[in-house]
């Protein structure tokens, strides 16, 4: 995606991908909300993804197969989370619809427009 730069977060150095200095993808420290039930470690590998809409949110949460999942913390919040090792159930063109949205929905609407335009689906 253009005009994307990536950060690292100052105590880990996990990477956090901007656009427009907003962030639209980024790795998760480790925290309390998100842990394995089992064990009560923390999920050290929790990839944050910005979405463009509740609905859209529900969409991927919703589905008790999908890799994708929420906490108490991101209630309101247009985000959905997925530990990495999961990701490999994702196809690759789920994956890249979600990556983009992510970044069309964090990007300025003159970047999406003309990103849109060059990338007619």
């Amino acid at each position: 995606m253009p005009h994307v730069t990536v950060e690292y977060g100052p105590a880990a150095g996990n990477p956090v991908y901007q656009v427009g200095r907003k962030s639209f993808v980024f790795f998760r420290t480790p925290r309390p909300d998100a842990f394995d039930p089992e064990t009560g470690e923390r999920y050290r590998d929790v990839i944050v993804f910005w979405v463009p809409s509740e609905s859209d949110k529900l969409a991927l949460i919703q589905d008790p197969d999908s890799p994708f999942f929420t906490t108490p913390h991101f209630d309101g919040h247009l985000s959905v989370l997925v530990r990495a090792p999961r990701l490999p159930e994702l196809t690759l063109a789920e994956l890249t619809e979600v990556v983009q949205d992510a970044w069309l929905c964090r990007a300025s609407a003159t970047r999406a427009r003309r990103w849109l335009a060059e990338h007619p689906t």
